[in-house]
């Protein structure tokens, strides 16, 4: 991301209430050195923390880059594990030990708050980690993070590596613990919780779930995990606002480019999702039934009722009536039929398609408004003006207007009877057949708050096809 870019996420995380927004790596470049800075001296609520490695000159620029900020933290970071030991650094421990003490006392002399992290924490011998946190905790750090930097852990050896810390290291009571995951074997999460239930208060993660490799423990799923399970995490909480946790989502996949898979927990498209008849059922009369969490805490509109080839009628019902249509049982079923042959070849069924399934069912029904008789009187140097007779269940009805021109007048004088409330929104008239008692096709589309609606109507006098369209669209109207 761009400096800009990183600002605009930086708000959004105060915003969402995270305690801790790690900016950078000053050191890096002088762009990661300038986004550094600009948070700093921009987040007011939050602490911001600049990364560094146990380097001089990492050190300098990350303390440098946080020094304008309210509440600024330096992170260093030194590898404990053999393997990097051996392989990255060729070092012994004593050597490895040395570094750590005099790195965590310069960062100390340069910054208040000091966090450590012994990196690939998880496959350290843990006599030499215990060690190494007791003399980064003695020369000055507040909070010691213990990284699963290549997601090797599980949920049990976290929670034992954890409780081992606590009752090895004499001083930890003067630091926070904290736990960082990745999710190479897809366990970040349940390996920060594991952490947290071991006494680990606070948790390294990112925006849904993003990182190195596979990615981080992601925020969202620790957070709602904790709220979800109270009966497991008791008393535990954070200060995380989650009604944007959703708009944090969004911000960072826009502004990464990643995007967020659909079965994603919590931020996915799918995550409160039904498509299952049973389901679907079960949601519609107790949410409970199938949701843990309520999608409003998240930031989430609501459920979503998925219509496929396993959704049952009592979806569609629901659907439908949100949709503006009355149906009863016996056009109910009718409509499930269509809608269970067009599942056979149509993944997904959206709102269009039902509403064509139900119009083209509706107009095959008797029609509410019939057409009795219209009159109209139009010509040069006279205002137009039309009369129309309707019929509406043996009863009839009269209705008078002037209009445009004898079509606009005959839809006018409708509008009167019917006291329905649309807009003529596409009007087309077309000969279907030839000679001089040429059949005229009229097909337009209506608006109302219930959305648009076609109609069709076919005569030999254009007016009477006009007028037969209107009442087709008014019809479904009426019926919805």
């Amino acid at each position: 991301m761009t400096s800009q870019e990183k600002l605009e996420v930086a708000f959004q995380l105060e915003r969402l209430g995270v305690d801790v927004i790690e900016a950078g790596f000053p050191v890096a470049s002088p762009d990661d050195f300038q986004a550094v800075a600009r948070i700093a001296s921009s987040i007011k609520k939050r602490t911001v923390c600049a990364l560094a490695r146990c380097i001089k000159e990492d050190i300098e620029a990350a303390a440098a880059a946080v020094k304008k900020a309210k509440k600024p933290r330096v992170h260093l970071f030194l590898a404990t594990s053999k393997i990097h030991l051996q392989y990255k650094f060729n070092k012994k421990e004593d050597e490895i030990l040395d570094l750590a003490v005099r790195s965590t006392r310069m960062a100390r002399k340069l910054c208040s708050d000091i966090e450590f992290s012994p990196e690939d924490a998880t496959r350290s011998d843990r006599q030499f980690l215990y060690k190494v946190i007791e003399e980064v905790i003695r020369n000055g750090a507040g909070t010691v993070n213990i990284p699963d930097t290549v997601g090797y852990s599980y949920p049990a050896e976290i929670k034992s590596l954890i409780e081992g810390i606590l009752s090895n290291v004499p001083n930890i009571n003067k630091a926070v613990i904290s736990t960082h995951c990745h999710d190479d074997l897809g366990m970040a999460t349940a390996n920060s919780l594991s952490a947290i239930a071991a006494g680990a208060r606070q948790v390294h993660c990112t925006v849904n779930g993003i990182g190195e490799r596979a990615g981080n423990a992601s925020l969202e799923e620790v957070v709602m995990a904790l709220r979800t399970r109270r009966d497991v995490f008791g008393n535990l909480q954070t200060a995380i606002n989650t009604k944007e946790i959703l708009s944090s989502s969004r911000l960072v996949s826009k502004l990464t480019d990643f995007v967020v898979p659909l079965n994603k927990a919590i931020v996915g498209k799918n995550a409160f999702s039904h498509e299952s008849g049973i389901h679907q059922d079960a949601v519609l009369k107790q949410r409970t039934t199938y949701e843990i969490m309520d999608p409003a805490d998240v930031g989430c509109a609501g459920s979503e009722i998925v219509l496929g080839k396993h959704s049952g009628r009592h979806a569609l019902r629901e659907r439908l009536q949100a949709l503006g249509f009355r149906l009863t049982a016996e056009e109910l079923n009718s409509a499930f039929a269509r809608f269970k042959q067009l599942t056979d070849k149509k993944k997904e069924i959206y709102d269009d398609d039902l509403r064509i399934i139900v119009d083209d069912q509706l107009r095959q029904a008797k029609p509410l408004w019939e057409l009795q008789g219209f009159g109209v009187c139009s010509g040069s140097g006279s205002e137009p003006s039309a009369t129309v007779d309707l019929k509406k269940e043996g009863r009839l009805f009269h209705g008078q207007a002037s209009g445009d021109g004898p079509v606009d007048s005959c839809f006018k004088a409708i509008d009167k009877i019917t006291k329905l409330k649309v807009r003529l929104e596409d009007f087309r008239l077309e000969s279907v057949t030839s000679g001089k008692d040429a059949l005229g096709q009229a097909t337009l589309n209506l608006k109302a708050k219930s959305g648009i609606v076609n109609g069709r109507g076919a005569s030999t006098d254009i007016i009477e096809a006009a007028i037969k369209a209107y009442l087709d669209a008014i019809n479904r109207l009426s019926r919805r």
